[in-house]
């Protein structure tokens, strides 16, 4: 699977953001932030699901191609 939408990469980024978040919280900014992270996690999930389903791909297969896509943006000195 390689065709991955921008929508699918920009949800696994903000995932992936509001989780490095968390990194030194405590008490209430703890749960606040998981909280966050959580929302941001569900409608990634959604994305890939919603995308597998349109797709008839296994969900694993869609969610492996957006962790991949993520990974070469993130790897890629000309995007930063």
């Amino acid at each position: 699977m390689t065709d991955i939408p921008d929508e699918l990469i920009r949800l696994e980024r903000t995932a992936e953001e509001e989780r490095a978040r968390l990194a030194g919280l405590t008490g209430e900014a703890y749960d606040e932030q998981r909280r966050r992270f959580c929302a941001a996690s569900d409608a990634v999930h959604e994305a890939i699901t919603a995308r597998a389903e349109a797709t008839a791909t296994d969900p694993h297969e869609v969610e492996q191609a957006v962790r991949r896509a993520v990974r070469q943006t993130q790897e890629d000195p000309a995007v930063e």
